[in-house]
């Protein structure tokens, strides 16, 4: 689906549950989450889709509190599944992947090295293989950093993940907002040296994938940095039925 002639006006920040996980001695919270953009023309694009209903935490961490996953927060804003036009998928981890299947309606857009990676049997993306891998999904690759739309662009951050992206909104009233998504999942972490986490697959890329991204931040001016997993951050966050605009 192309859009044309469309910018963000709202972004919302849906808070789908909350979890803990114990890592280094400590307890950390770890909100799950996906967002919803809406554009000038009436368009809704959805980034993510949160954890499946039958999901079963691993060893370490406590089962999500507060639980309403992304259809329910989509009814709370009078919207379906099939009012999403589009679907970005950051990439296909569990816990960001596990609607995706009810969003047959949808285009899907993802990066074409994550896709095929994931789809040649990767088994961290086999838990949600399901919900991604559904056949009557609609997907289109795209390679490296795009613009989706005028004030929407995809930017290609793996080291999380192979071929991992995260997204620019450009606001008319806030400004441009960086969805850092797991690239920096938490805030300490967004500095040019850091290290890798448990589960990120590249240490070099994520470097250099964090490096790109503060550039970005530097030279785009950019007001909020939204990082996918910080619970003290995720605290202070305008979250749906409130949006920035």
């Amino acid at each position: 689906m192309t859009i044309d002639n469309a910018i963000p006006q709202r972004l919302y920040l849906m808070l789908l549950a909350t979890g803990t996980v114990s890592r280094g001695g400590q307890t950390l919270t770890v909100p799950l989450v996906c967002y919803l953009i809406q554009t000038s023309d009436g368009k809704n694009i959805l980034i993510d889709s949160g954890l499946p209903a039958d999901y079963q935490p691993p060893p370490g961490m406590s089962p999500a509190k507060d639980a309403k996953n992304v259809i329910e927060q989509l009814a709370d804003l009078d919207l379906r599944p099939d009012d999403i036009d589009i679907l970005i998928c950051t990439h296909f981890d569990t816990d960001h992947a596990g609607h995706h299947d009810a969003f047959t309606k949808a285009e899907l857009i993802v990066q074409r090295e994550h896709y095929e990676l994931a789809r040649s049997g990767h088994p961290r993306f086999a838990g949600a293989r399901a919900h991604w891998d559904h056949p009557a999904l609609r997907y289109r690759m795209v390679d490296g950093d795009t613009e989706l739309l005028p004030g929407v662009t995809l930017l290609e951050t793996s080291g999380h993940t192979p071929g991992h992206q995260s997204v620019l909104v450009r606001l008319p009233q806030t400004g441009p907002v960086l969805l850092a998504i797991d690239a920096v999942a938490m805030q300490q972490a967004f500095i040019p040296d850091r290290k890798a986490g448990p589960i990120d697959e590249n240490e070099e890329q994520l470097r250099a994938s964090t490096r790109k991204l503060l550039d970005l931040v530097e030279r785009e001016h950019v007001g909020l940095v939204v990082f996918g997993h910080d619970g003290l951050q995720w605290e202070k966050l305008k979250k749906a039925p409130a949006y920035y605009e």
